[in-house]
């Protein structure tokens, strides 16, 4: 047996790049025989095997051969007379199909190096294009190294363009789109994954919500860059600057969707935008399986957003509906959470990216001084029920009003 490092582990130690996990590959081997050394085979369609000690992943050598649509429609044979690189040739892009050998040589036969020189995302093979979630791992590396310069080569993309149009997308299931999905947004720049994805006609397919947003205008005075769809990315741009969290960014992503449904006679204007996006937002994650917290932050967002851009003119019981809808007194960091897709939306527009966002403080000192309401006295007052209720609020309202009047005498709200 000979074992060899492959993968994005090579690639991130030519780039410079911290590497955050290795994966092995074991040529000439069976799995009887790394059985007997202590691995532990955990791959059901494929041979995968964790190190005993390391919990590494090492995969014996394998060749894939598409025999039907979907994710498990390949043929793999894992043969100990498959080569290096037989394996290496089944991966997706050249700068992911190479390998380093113990005394680090690194060997290349699909010109990864070079293409890292060019910072290139170029495909191996014309196997490439048996796999369409290749379309969006595509995206997801070119949202990964776009500050380093890469692009994506011209037959690359013209080979996704095909596998968009042979609908070979709907093949996908939704967990593993919602999982390329997720990873995006989490890289540093996640705008350009869906940037991509609409260059290759793959957005009308996986988020026809987001596709319907490209040519809507918005009201010039407001939004500078005019084009809905545009927006939406800016804004996805300002929140991956804001937060590394994924929900927040999705919620930025969406908080817009119900300005597609806006009739073309009524552009540029979108008179209840915030619900009737709700309802798509609804859609797009059930149909994807989009986890709970992601879907909860992204209708918040849609929701409230207006509200929340126009806090410091807001009456103390409009304030106080928001942080109730939000669920600020028991889920403190979701109004957090809220507000920072709120200020991604309000600096993702031409000429704002640099702005202050003052409206997210009204909300904070809304929220801790209606917090700080003492509901212990509303108790010892014999209040209960939907009396004790009432009551609660209308001392909330109050100590809104006068925790934010100092900020409106001066203007800062």
């Amino acid at each position: 047996m000979k074992i060899y490092l492959v993968g994005g582990a090579v690639r991130d130690r030519l780039l410079q790049r911290p590497v955050h996990e290795r994966d092995w590959v074991v040529v000439g081997g069976t799995p009887e025989a790394l059985e007997a050394q202590g691995f532990r085979r955990v791959g059901a369609d494929f041979p995968v095997f964790l190190h005993p000690e390391t919990g590494e992943e090492y995969a014996l050598a394998r060749t894939e051969r598409k025999t039907a649509p979907g994710y498990h429609g390949f043929s793999v044979y894992a043969g100990s007379d498959v080569s290096l690189e037989d394996d290496l040739q089944r991966r997706d892009l050249t700068i992911n199909a190479m390998a380093e050998d113990d005394d680090g040589h690194i060997i290349d036969p699909w010109g990864g190096q070079q293409d890292l020189r060019d910072r290139l995302l170029r495909h191996v093979a014309d196997a490439f294009r048996e796999d369409p979630l290749r379309v969006l791992r595509v995206a997801r590396f070119a949202a990964r190294f776009h500050s380093l310069g890469f692009r994506i080569a011209p037959d690359t993309l013209q080979m996704m363009r095909e596998i968009s149009a042979a609908d070979e997308l709907a093949a996908l299931a939704p967990e593993r789109i919602w999982k390329e999905t997720a990873r995006a947004l989490g890289e540093e720049r996640p705008d350009i994954f869906f940037r991509v994805l609409r260059d290759c006609d793959a957005l009308q397919c996986i988020f026809p919500e987001l596709e319907q947003l490209f040519g809507v205008p918005q009201p010039p005075e407001w939004h500078p860059e005019i084009d809905t769809g545009v927006h939406v990315l800016l804004a996805l741009n300002i929140a991956a600057q804001l937060t590394d969290s994924v929900p927040v960014r999705f919620a930025a992503l969406m908080h817009d969707l119900g300005k597609g449904l806006t009739p073309p006679s009524d552009w540029p204007h979108h008179i209840g935008h915030e619900e009737s996006g709700i309802a798509l937002i609804k859609a797009l994650c059930r149909r994807l399986a989009v986890p709970n917290n992601c879907r909860d932050l992204a209708i918040l967002a849609a929701r409230y957003h207006t509200h929340v851009h126009r806090a410091a003119t807001l009456r103390p019981a409009t304030l106080l509906k928001v942080l109730e809808g939000s669920d600020a007194f028991r889920r403190p960091a979701r109004l957090g959470d809220l507000l920072l897709a709120c200020e991604a939306d309000a600096r993702g527009r031409s000429g704002y990216e640099n702005s202050g966002y003052p409206q997210a403080e009204v909300l904070r000192i809304a929220q801790t001084a209606a917090q700080g309401v003492d509901s212990a006295e509303l108790t010892a007052r014999g209040l209960s029920g939907p009396a004790f209720g009432a009551a609660l609020r209308q001392e909330r309202i109050r100590a809104i009003a006068t925790a934010i009047a100092p900020l409106r005498n001066s203007g800062a709200a």
